[in-house]
């Protein structure tokens, strides 16, 4: 297959004719079984490399009797235990600051990276000059899916920090030879700014997360330009789920008359849009299962489900020598199918995206209810304005659930909220209406969820 050898040597040089559907046809639209036997291939290379490199994996699969030479098949690999965010953490802990699970040199990290640690202790990412090269060519092969060309000029709209999304995705658009616009956000006022900026000189794409984009929407109308006239073709998004919810996407799509795909992983697993959605390749989006191996699995025994069926993703990474993940548990929750594509290529895919997270998931009178599950009512319901807090709280022994929805709907909103979400839900839900503008937008992940009851708990609690 083109330029897939492990460690990866890219072309940096290469572009694909300006009409050409895929960047690399062969790699691209193989068969379901050739892959999978390269995969299997790449699978005992990556895990040999990090073998001889990494205390961290010698000693999990030791634990656990696994070796290299004995992953034959992908069924073979799914005896490799998995690894776990506080596995990273306590190994960074004890190794600082990159873990033992670094397997370059220390002094060869050319890029620093990281997640915030807001929700506990942080993860440091180190990644090589060869890894970061690796990275800004798979993107470009993305962006390309995505139908972005040299020349395009691509705003990203995400925070510049430690935050890998827009870095990424920044990446992939220089390799693709596209004027980047690294415009940010986060401070104040920066929303209104982004609107005068993209109303002075226009973008042909678009990222940041589906929140900010409504929300870009609304403060754009409010400084009087109409999103639609800032001429965007492509937006790409991530960090949240949203882009494959036919309610948000059609409202992102609708507001600024662009195409809207689905990306993202985990920054762990960058390069994170190795699941991105493609131009004509219907909604949801691809596996590009050559550059990261992506696996469905039932959360309890971590064996791929069939196609069709629900569970978290596996990834491990097939390109990267800097910090390889290998079987990383994600949390997350979805459902994949297998190819080929409307788009013509062969990787299985997730149709309705990532949709929530297992920890995201309550239980209310009995029934697991997901977040996502609430934002897809919502936003396919009339006179919706944007924004809405979920708060669970009990009374006596029963758990209650109330929706506060921003809508513009008037008295026969409620109701008719109140009965849709009944309905998709299977509990009942009271539902308050509050004006539009009512709670906070955010330029990153919007948190709509509130659980008092551990606060009633406390509160009933005997002294």
């Amino acid at each position: 297959m083109e330029h897939w050898s492990f460690p990866v040597s890219y072309d940096d040089s290469y572009l694909p004719d300006r009409d050409a559907r895929y960047w690399f046809p062969e790699r691209e639209t193989l068969n379901a079984g050739a892959r999978e036997e390269a995969i299997v291939r790449r699978l005992r290379e990556v895990m040999t490399y990090a073998w001889e490199r990494a205390p961290f994996y010698r000693r999990k699969w030791d634990e656990a009797g696994v070796h290299p030479d004995h992953i034959t098949s992908l069924e073979a690999f799914e005896r490799v235990p998995v690894v776990t965010k506080a596995e990273l953490r306590a190994s960074q802990a004890a190794h600082p600051p990159f873990g033992d699970y670094l397997c370059i040199p220390p002094h060869a990290v050319h890029h620093i990276h990281g997640t915030s640690g807001t929700t506990g202790q942080p993860t440091t990412f180190g990644i090589g000059r060869d890894d970061w090269r690796a990275v800004a060519n798979n993107h470009a092969r993305i962006l390309w899916a995505m139908g972005l060309r040299p020349g395009d000029r691509v705003f990203v709209a995400a925070i510049f920090s430690l935050y890998l999304g827009s870095w990424g995705v920044m990446l992939g658009a220089e390799r693709l030879g596209c004027q980047v616009f690294p415009f940010g956000a986060g401070a104040g006022g920066m929303t209104a700014r982004a609107a005068s900026w993209l109303a002075a000189m226009g973008a042909d794409g678009f990222y940041a997360t589906p929140s900010y984009a409504l929300h870009l929407a609304e403060v754009a109308r409010a400084e009087g330009y109409d999103p639609r006239d800032f001429g965007l073709k492509t937006m790409l998004f991530s960090g949240e789920p949203g882009a494959s919810i036919p309610g948000i996407r059609d409202r992102i799509a609708e507001a600024f008359g662009a195409r809207v795909f689905d990306c993202g992983t985990m920054a762990e697993m960058t390069p994170f849009m190795s699941a991105g959605g493609t131009l004509n390749g219907g909604s949801g989006m691809l596996l590009w299962q050559d550059m990261v191996y992506h696996e469905v699995c039932d959360p309890e025994n971590f064996v791929r489900v069939p196609y069709g069926a629900q569970g978290t993703p596996v990834y491990t990474h097939l390109e990267r020598t800097s910090q390889p993940m290998i079987r990383l548990f994600s949390g997350d929750l979805t459902h994949w199918a297998n190819g080929p594509s409307p788009c013509g290529r062969t990787y299985p895919s997730l149709p309705d995206g990532v949709y929530g997270r297992i920890d995201d998931m309550f239980q209310v009178r009995g029934e697991n209810i997901y977040p996502s599950e609430i934002d897809k009512v919502l936003n396919s319901l009339d006179g919706y304005a944007g924004e809405h807090r979920v708060i669970i709280s009990r009374e006596s022994a029963m758990d209650e659930l109330l929706v506060r929805v921003e809508a513009a709907g008037g008295d026969a909103f409620a109701p008719a909220c109140a009965a849709s979400l009944r309905k998709v839900l299977g509990v009942r839900a009271r539902v308050e209406v509050v004006a539009p503008g009512t709670f906070p937008r955010t330029d990153f992940k919007a948190r709509r969820v509130i659980d008092d009851r551990a606060l009633f708990r406390d509160m009933a609690a005997p002294s």
